[in-house]
């Protein structure tokens, strides 16, 4: 499970979308940007199970930027 999930834009005062985000999965910290096709690019390690927490991204992106 994802906890401490946080995102914020990558682009300042613009309309342009993409988002930084980070979380903790299996006590680890993750940080990745969102981009607007969907695309996750991880910045430093990728978790294990990548694709299961790639669904659970998408999943909260929606709840949180697209609701």
């Amino acid at each position: 499970m994802i906890q401490h999930f946080s995102f914020k834009p990558l682009f300042e005062n613009t309309q342009l979308p993409g988002w930084s985000i980070s979380f903790f999965y299996l006590r680890e910290r993750y940080a990745a940007e969102y981009l607007k096709d969907g695309t996750i690019q991880w910045i430093g390690s990728i978790p294990p199970n990548e694709e299961d927490v790639k669904k659970m991204i998408h999943e909260l992106m929606l709840f949180h930027v697209y609701e």
